[in-house]
């Protein structure tokens, strides 16, 4: 089965109370995606995050952002559901590219099609 081309996903980790409850997230699911950080490139998915709500007393959201097909974003967001069990929401929807450049970057870089990129997955 055709996975299609790779595009902008955001995996979202709803209903944190507080940004740092949040960030604790990333390490975690930083070793879901990238078990050995020392490997050599490429990355098998690019992938950065960052916070999203937490204004007006809204609850904040990790977003992960990743640049791979919709099949493995799809298969990415069950990774991170069984991670954080059933007591936050995880949704995945189509990022904007230009919100994550970086992860376009490196995936061209890491894949010798040009441009610059910094080789991790951060």
């Amino acid at each position: 089965m055709a996975e299609g081309e790779p595009r902008v996903y955001e995996i979202r980790t709803h209903g944190y109370p507080t940004a740092q409850e949040a960030l604790a997230l990333q390490d975690p699911i930083e070793r879901l995606l990238c078990p050995d950080p020392d490997h050599a490139p490429p990355c098998e998915i690019p992938w950065s995050f960052t916070l999203a709500g937490g204004d007006d007393d809204a609850p904040t959201a990790l977003v992960l952002g990743v640049y791979t097909s919709s099949v493995r974003a799809a298969r990415v967001a069950d990774r991170v559901r069984v991670l954080v069990g059933e007591t936050r929401t995880v949704t995945v929807s189509e990022g904007e590219a230009g919100e994550w450049e970086e992860l376009v970057e490196q995936y061209r870089f890491e894949r010798g099609l040009g441009s610059v990129g910094n080789g991790r997955g951060q």
